[in-house]
């Protein structure tokens, strides 16, 4: 029952630097893990090291090409074991990379029915819990050789020993949105809605002419959020589904944003709808 991953570094000559290449695989380890125990236990884990866990991870060994080592989520534990049977070794992983990239502020694969309906059972509060968690650490550590070597990382879902799906690319751009600085400069556009999460206010924006959607949320708690205001959002995004973008209806938002270190925006923190 146990679910199978790889964490791949990029290398010229099948090596590794020892003290950030390991650094990195513990990033994994603790990201896959934070995620878990979200989804099989429902909550959040502050320190994995101090949790009497029922989920353990195994390493399985490394293999040829860029470095790189295998290895898997499981349990002992019954009752475990029939939750990772009921979400589904797919779907855990593509709630996996739904998590780790929304805490990068990158746009994420449109969940599948089911993978949306266990994010949205979780509530508003794990996870936005479990990107804080994510963001806090274990993210940091995943980064560590892209940060200090210049070279890539991904992790990697193996649904097979021939197929192998990417669930998140770590590289020298991810990490700079890992510490985003908050501009509190009043900046107002024109979007489009086109990811709306109802549980937590997070979301994705188009915004015309630019090269792909932007993380969007909002500068006040989303429980303070009035409904009418919220429905602004889901009507905008009902309207946009299945629609060429050229005709997609907008919203003129009044916002505060978060920047990566380059100053590029990361995400829009919306205070009102003009």
């Amino acid at each position: 029952m146990s679910i199978n991953f790889d964490i791949v570094i990029e290398s010229d000559d099948y090596t590794a630097e020892m003290s950030a290449g390991l650094e990195t695989l513990v990033g994994a380890s603790d990201a896959t893990s934070h995620i878990a125990h979200a989804l099989l236990l429902g909550r959040v884990a502050r320190k994995l090291k101090k949790e009497k866990s029922r989920i353990s991870q195994t390493m399985l060994g490394t293999f040829q090409g860029s470095y790189g080592l295998n290895f898997c989520i499981g349990s002992e534990d019954i009752e475990i074991k029939q939750k990772i049977n009921d979400i589904g070794h797919e779907v855990f992983a593509e709630l996996t990379s739904y998590f780790i990239n929304e805490a990068l502020y990158l746009e994420t694969n449109v969940l599948s029915p089911k993978a949306e309906k266990i994010l949205i059972n979780l509530g508003e509060d794990i996870p936005e819990q479990l990107v804080s968690q994510l963001q806090k650490s274990s993210l940091h550590k995943l980064h560590s050789y892209s940060k200090n070597f210049g070279k890539k990382v991904k992790l990697r879902y193996k649904k097979n020993k021939a197929t192998q799906v990417t669930l998140a690319n770590i590289d020298q751009k991810s990490y700079l949105s890992l510490v985003p600085n908050t501009d509190l400069t009043k900046v107002v556009i024109d979007a489009s809605i086109t990811r709306f999460n109802i549980n937590t206010g997070n979301g994705r924006l188009y915004i015309k002419g630019a090269d792909g959607t932007v993380a969007f949320g909002f500068t006040n708690k989303y429980k303070e959020i009035k409904h009418h205001a919220k429905k602004m959002f889901t009507n905008n995004l009902d309207k946009c589904n299945g629609t060429p973008n050229d005709n997609w209806d907008t919203l003129t938002l009044s916002c505060t944003t978060l920047r990566n270190g380059n100053g590029a925006i990361v995400k829009y923190l919306v205070q009102g709808v003009e």
